[in-house]
């Protein structure tokens, strides 16, 4: 591996840990930046080499400081809930200081994250912002990578685990864009990704999509969800309409919504990979779906098994 200590901005969330397994593989040292050092040390700090340093990345200084004697950074915040500003405070001005932060500590890596369907004039705020960040980064005149993944599932998601949450406790699913075509990748695979252009740098200035290797209607994947949890709720196709009205209320509620609005707007445009997956670049093809789901979703996910074996034995 060229570089040899990288800073993990984002890194705290559900990707980050499949990430920090892959990069303390590759023997490098890892600093990842949170907001909630108690929250987030049990999962990455004991990984070999890495260090959890809480920080404001919003503020300029302290994200100068942070980056000092790296040779290279992983970009990868991202929100799906929040207002215009929220959405360009995220994913718009937080990768701008992330590109000055490199500037002012001379470092020249930048692996983004970003989505596929990223596009300044997507139907999103969501997509929208995501697609400005783009358009910044390639401008930046650093040696950057910009990662594009379909829906990411995974241990820890908050996609196929949501979904098979509700199955297991509605017997209707009201589902907005169900109709929408998704083409999966698998956590692990996106960071392999990540390293993998860490460690080609025939991957500078390149924008590559990630995605599974099966397209499937967003009503396939909530059906196959509930079969793997022994459900099988009835599943409604919600006009658009319809859906952001429900959206809307859902909004009003406390708390992180199941579904806003904006969501709702990004639903209306396909997430699928424009070609095939870049196994030659990468040096890997991707995981399909039905390898990994059903062992975190699935009752025969190996902790489940055990707990019934248990609760049979009376233990």
């Amino acid at each position: 591996m060229k570089y040899q200590r990288i800073c993990v901005i984002g890194g705290s969330g559900f990707i980050g840990g499949y990430l920090g397994e892959r990069l303390a593989e590759a023997g490098v040292e890892i600093t990842f930046a949170t907001r909630n050092y108690e929250q987030h040390k049990d999962k990455l700090i004991v990984l070999p080499k890495t260090e959890l340093v809480e920080v404001d990345v919003h503020d300029q200084a302290s994200l100068n400081a942070l980056l000092h004697g790296h040779d290279a950074v992983v970009s990868m915040v991202g929100i799906l809930h929040g207002s215009r500003q929220a959405f360009e405070r995220a994913h718009v001005a937080l990768p701008e200081k992330i590109i000055q932060a490199c500037r002012h500590n001379g470092i020249r890596r930048l692996i983004h994250i970003s989505a596929l369907g990223a596009d300044p004039n997507g139907p999103s705020h969501y997509q929208q912002t995501k697609g400005i960040a783009e358009q910044r980064i390639e401008a930046s005149g650093l040696d950057w990578t910009i990662l594009r993944p379909s829906v990411v599932f995974g241990r820890g998601d908050s996609f196929l685990t949501l979904f098979a949450h509700l199955a297991r406790t509605l017997p209707v699913l009201p589902l907005a864009g169900a109709d929408t075509r998704f083409q999966p990748v698998w956590a692990d695979d996106v960071a392999r990704a990540m390293v993998a252009c860490l460690a080609n740098d025939a991957t500078v200035h390149h924008k590559i999509e990630l995605s599974g290797p099966k397209v499937y209607a967003l009503r396939q994947l909530v059906r196959y969800v509930a079969t793997l949890s022994g459900r099988q709720p009835l599943i409604l196709g919600v006009p658009a309409g319809l859906a952001m009205l429900q959206a809307g209320l859902m909004e009003l509620l406390p708390g992180q919504p199941l579904m806003s609005r904006d969501n709702v707007r990004s639903l209306s445009v396909d997430n699928v990979g424009t070609g095939p997956f870049p196994h030659e670049l990468l040096g890997f093809s991707p995981t399909a779906l039905e390898a990994i789901a059903p062992l975190y979703l699935g009752k025969a996910e190996p902790n489940k098994v055990r707990s019934h074996f248990r609760t049979g034995a009376g233990r």
